[in-house]
Parts: structure tokens; C-alpha cells; sequence
């Protein structure tokens, strides 16, 4: 009996209900994260009557099972620095044995009256949650690679927390 346990639960482990990730389906997504780098996530940080925040969404459709691609726009606002940044992304998310999401995307940035725009090349990896036939939940790790040495030139690693719509 224990053995048949184990053996169901690694078998439910490891499928997953396709239709979230079928060709033809649309993918919305967004993420809390830092806004280190240009992003299409969701942040707010308050210090001493500062504030920075961040609003942005991604959008995605399946080319094939498992794998779409990807536009995104982002806003932030940040008043540590006084500046604005306008961010968009173009990338490509897939779905290995239809809940590990791996993503590989180019992301840029215009910042208000900044000299040089900051650009990344990012690769990222995660576990999607299917909480039921439309919604998934994605914690992640994501590492940017600077294209603009004269920018930044670090590269960095995020950790985030992705939520997906599914249709």
C-alpha cells in the first residue's frame, strides 16, 4: 500500500493538466519582484518619505504545447532618484514537463533624462503551481546578464514570485 502511495503521488507530481499550456492558449502573467532592473513586475518600497514602485504585466501566446511567446510592459517611479523608467521585455517561456518554467528573455528600459538605458538578457527557472484550470502560481529565480556596460555592470539575480492567467 505504501509503495502504491509513493507511486501515485510521483505520478500526480510529475503530470500536469496540458490545457494551461496547449498551443493556441494565452498566457497573463505578472510577478513581485525588485525593481532592480527594468521590469514588468509588481514592487513598492517606503523609506522616510521616499517611495518607488513598480507596475507592469506580461502577456504571452503558445506557438506550440509548452512554449510561448512573450511581450511586456513595465512603469516604475522612483523618488530616492527622481526618475521614471518605461520598461519592455521580449522572451520566450517554456513549460518543461508542463511545470517548470524556464524563460529566456531580452528586457530594456528607457529612464527619464538618463545619459545611457539600461538592457538585460535574462534566463530564469521556476516551479509552476496549478491552483486549478486557469491560475498558476510560479516562484522563481531569474540572473540578468547587463548588455550596457556603460549602465550597470553588474549582473544580477532576482528572486521572485510569478501569477499566471491561463486561458
Amino acid at each position: 500500500m505504501k509503495k502504491l502511495l509513493l507511486t501515485a503521488a510521483a505520478v500526480f507530481a510529475l503530470t500536469t493538466v496540458t490545457a494551461q499550456t496547449e498551443k493556441g492558449s494565452l498566457l497573463i502573467e505578472t510577478n513581485i519582484a525588485n525593481q532592480m532592473v527594468g521590469t514588468t513586475s509588481f514592487s513598492l518600497q517606503s523609506y522616510d518619505g521616499e517611495t518607488a514602485y513598480s507596475l507592469g504585466v506580461d502577456g504571452g501566446y503558445f506557438i506550440m504545447d509548452d512554449l510561448a511567446i512573450k511581450v511586456g510592459l513595465g512603469y516604475a517611479s522612483n523618488s530616492f532618484t527622481d526618475s521614471n523608467t518605461f520598461s519592455y521585455r521580449l522572451g520566450a517561456k517554456y513549460y518543461l514537463m508542463g511545470n517548470i518554467p524556464l524563460t529566456l528573455d531580452y528586457t530594456g528600459a528607457s529612464v527619464k533624462d538618463a545619459i545611457e538605458n539600461p538592457s538585460w538578457v535574462g534566463i530564469g527557472a521556476g516551479y509552476a503551481i496549478f491552483l486549478g484550470s486557469n491560475v498558476s502560481l510560479e516562484p522563481g529565480l531569474r540572473y540578468n546578464v547587463t548588455m550596457n556596460d556603460k549602465f550597470s555592470t553588474e549582473n544580477l539575480f532576482q528572486l521572485n514570485i510569478g501569477f499566471a492567467l491561463h486561458f
